[in-house]
Order: structure tokens, then sequence, then C-alpha cells
């Protein structure tokens, strides 16, 4: 095997969906036969991990509509020679699957960004056998706060009243609370087993740094830059990112807190 597809078996754990992920595998309940479904399965974790710890009784398969997840993942199967998963490109709101076949059904981060919590929800009961477990973790409102925080300052001094409302309409359209999620998780009909409020933290040594992280250019930056005005942009991003620096020239680094929620839920 080449040096190149080695590195690539073992860099399978994203740094931001490591913290989920973990949660998630602590969560699940295996048993012999089970067929598994993974919503949103990214670039292959914990999907592959499931696969490899259920064992080849069991059968887990990947939904993603990503071309490129669909790619990745069929690689990774192929090099790590796992027989018991595979992939196939679709929506959560969508499920190409008959009624009640799976026993256990994950979301690591999935399920917030799909189009449609609830109808994802109702496909996730739809395709769930009798006594199934449905496990999913999603980050919170609280998510990146001081980021934020700083960010409402900048637009708050410049009169940016507009955009300060569109800020909050973003998070509250990305990020649901615990509270929220339960009404809906109740009404699509599973019940709830345990809520596991987590958290951790990503630190940088400046403002620079994490505006210029790339997983914060390429999942976040497009959207924060969505709220300003073209032609305010550049404006408002340079000294968002001097207020940045100067908190952490003051606190001596840059944290950033990422609350989660893990939901263990079965359905009756």
């Amino acid at each position: 095997m080449s040096k190149l597809n080695q590195f690539l078996i073992y860099d399978e754990l994203p740094v931001w969906s490591a913290p989920f992920g973990l949660t998630l595998l602590d969560t699940i309940r295996l048993n012999h036969g089970m067929n598994i479904l993974d919503i949103g399965s990214g670039s292959g974790f914990p999907m592959l991990e499931i696969a490899e710890r259920a064992g080849l009784s069991c059968n887990i398969i990947g939904i993603d509509p990503s071309d490129d997840s669909f790619s990745m993942i069929n690689r990774k199967i192929r090099l790590k020679k796992i027989t018991n998963a595979r992939i196939v490109q679709g929506l959560a709101e969508e499920l190409p699957f008959d009624d009640g076949i799976f026993d256990l059904v994950v979301a690591n981060n999935g399920l917030n960004n799909v189009a449609d919590q609830e109808k994802s929800l109702l496909e996730c009961f739809r395709v769930s056998g009798n006594g199934a477990q449905l496990v999913f973790t999603v980050n919170l409102p609280g998510t990146m706060i001081e980021f934020y925080e700083i960010f409402e300052q900048v637009l708050s001094e410049l009169g940016m009243d507009k955009e300060i409302g569109a800020m909050k309409d973003h998070i509250v359209q990305k990020r649901k609370t615990v509270e929220y999620l339960k009404q809906l998780i109740l009404k699509t009909g599973f019940t709830i087993q345990t809520i596991n409020v987590d958290g951790f933290k990503m630190r940088y040594l400046d403002g620079s740094a994490f505006l210029n992280h790339y997983f914060i250019r390429t999942a976040f930056l497009p959207s924060w830059k969505k709220i300003i005005p073209g032609k305010s942009q550049k404006k408002v991003f340079t000294i968002l990112e001097k207020k940045l620096n100067e908190t952490a020239q003051k606190d001596g680094i840059l944290t950033m807190s990422v609350p989660f929620v893990c939901f263990d839920c079965h359905k009756p």
C-alpha cells in the first residue's frame, strides 16, 4: 500500500467532529445482526468506525448528498477492505429506504445542516424498526459565542442594526436549543432516553489565525460574509480581525466555545 493511501486511512477523524462523534460512540448500543444508518456521513467518521466496531454480523449504510463524500468514503472502504459498509447519495428528508428496516440510526452533526429537521426526523422514524435507537449530535446556539459577541460589538459601533438582526437570525436558523430539539423529537414520535449536554474549546493564537484557519474559512466565513453587504465587508472584517487580535493579546489566547448535545432516542 502506498504512503498516500496509508495516510488516507489514518487521517479519518476530523478535529471538529471528533468530540461530537466520540460522545456518539459512547452512547450507541450495538448488538449482533444490526442494520445501521448513518446520516450526513461526511468524510466517513463515525460511519466507518461503527462498521468496524460492530463487526461482520452488522451492516451500515451511510447517506450524504455530496459527490466528494461519496467518493472519499468509497475509497476508504476499499482501502480498509470493509465489507459491511456502503455509502449512497441522498437527502435526509427523502431517505431511499423501506419502512422499519434499521435497528440503529446515527447522525454526527448531520441533522443540523438539513433543510428541514422535522421532515428528516420523521424519515428517521419511518425507516427505524420498533425499538430502534436514534443517536444524534448537534452543536448549540452558544457555539463560538466569543466571536459573535465581538462581531455584534463591531456592527453596533458601525450602526449596522439590520446586520445584527441578520446575524442573530443566522444563529437561530443554524443552531437550535436543546428544548426546541427535545420537543421536535417527541413530536416526530421518538421517546428520549438521555440528553447529554457537553462541549469543548478551540484555541487560537489570535484573531488572524482564527479567521485564516481552513475550517473557519470554508465552514463559517462564507455565511458570516453573507450577513454584510458587499461594499462593507472589507471594512467590517478588518475591524473585526483587529478586535479579535486585541482580545487575544489581552487574554493571552483566543478561545472559542463549542457546546453540543447528544440525544439518545428510541422508537417505541
